[in-house]
């Protein structure tokens, strides 16, 4: 390795944190561009097959972000998708077994958390939402009022991948086509009722005590597509929505649910019976099977 490596490394991740620290910038370049028109170009582009083009994606990504591959079951990539939703090798995500733990269904970030007042979440401080309208259904938000959430933010390096928060049947899918906003910290406090603007999908969960539990996937600007492992279709912006789509899949505790094709946010619906595990703070990293959410003492 060249002597000189390490230092130009810490050189541009310190030029690359310096430009992220400029919010309005930050801004402009990720939100105020023809986002719809980015997302679907990207998506063409990432799925070219060209290892070579593959690699030289991957080498510029690293330069941006904290891409850390050495966990993924393959070193090499046939196209830049297949880098964005790899697997990651047997034994690397380790499922807390406690049942009365909710894990966490992504690796991510936390972001705002807490007690659902009535129908209102926060995606930042002093920015509300109805959960009403991030699921599309009035009936779907009441069984989570006065509840449980946690968003779950996914950066462009993680694993993409979701999987079952405990033993379940994911029992209804919603799909509701819409925007691709940023879904950065930076534009969740300039931009109202992000969540409920950009797609979407919720996927309705009963565990097998019967108790209902949601995860709403919401997708971003290059993030505008979600695989699901109980439907045979892709789903992208050219669905209109809602979609209401019926299914009956059942999973045990940390198997994969699907994947983001590239990541975005997980928000994690549960009733008023469970709350955030110790730890959970804004902020915090988190991995896939790591406890999350735990039931209240009776």
């Amino acid at each position: 390795m060249n002597s000189q490596e390490p230092a130009q490394r810490s050189a541009l991740r310190t030029w690359r944190d310096r430009l992220l620290l400029q919010e309005d910038l930050n801004f402009l370049l990720t939100n105020r561009v023809p986002r719809v028109l980015l997302t679907r170009t990207m998506g063409r582009f990432s799925k070219i097959r060209s290892p070579l083009l593959a690699r030289a994606s991957i080498a510029v990504w690293k330069l941006f972000t904290d891409l850390d591959l050495s966990e993924a079951r393959q070193s090499t990539f046939p196209s830049l998708h297949d880098c964005f939703v790899r697997q990651l090798r047997e034994g690397a995500r380790p499922v807390d077994p406690r049942p009365d733990v909710l894990v966490s269904p992504c690796d991510g970030i936390v972001g705002e958390h807490g007690r659902i007042e009535e129908d209102r979440v926060f995606q930042a401080k002093g920015f509300p939402y109805k959960a009403s309208e991030l699921f599309g259904s009035e009936a779907a938000a009441a069984r989570y009022r006065n509840g449980t959430y946690v968003t779950l933010r996914l950066t462009s390096s993680m694993y993409h991948r979701f999987h079952a928060p405990t033993d379940a049947r994911l029992k209804h899918v919603t799909y509701i086509s819409g925007d691709t906003w940023n879904v950065n910290p930076i534009a969740l406090k300039r931009v109202e009722r992000l969540f409920c603007r950009n797609e979407r999908v919720a996927m309705h969960l009963e565990t097998v005590d019967g108790q209902p539990i949601a995860m709403v996937a919401v997708a971003a600007i290059l993030v505008a597509a979600v695989r699901l492992h109980c439907l045979d279709v892709l789903l992208h912006l050219r669905w209109k929505g809602p979609n209401e789509i019926p299914c009956d899949y059942l999973a045990s505790r940390g198997d994969e649910l699907g994947w983001f094709e590239h990541g975005s946010t997980i928000i994690v619906f549960a009733p008023s019976t469970f709350k955030p595990c110790a730890g959970i703070q804004q902020g915090t990293r988190i991995r896939m099977g790591e406890a999350l959410l735990e039931k209240c003492p009776v």
